[in-house]
């Protein structure tokens, strides 16, 4: 199955709204949901605190800031393949 990460923090709007991208493709496109909530000091905080939210597909970069309901599609049936 695929795996799809996102990096996100709490009071973030754009990661409630990459997650509502994201579970409505899955009743489309079933995939693994990983929420990864960073917090200073978290190994993805420094790398993550200006761009989330982060999506990865299957360990591999995907989308930063918003997610695009069809370019998420998209990857992944190319992640499938």
């Amino acid at each position: 199955m695929i795996l799809v990460e996102l990096y996100s923090k709490d009071d973030c709007h754009l990661c409630d709204k990459a997650k509502e991208v994201l579970l409505r493709a899955r009743l489309r496109y079933p995939f693994e949901l990983k929420e990864v909530k960073i917090h200073e000091g978290d190994q993805w905080y420094e790398q993550y605190k200006e761009r989330i939210p982060v999506v990865h597909i299957n360990k591999n970069f995907a989308f930063q800031y918003r997610v695009s309901e069809q370019e998420l599609i998209i990857k992944l049936q190319n992640a499938s393949s």
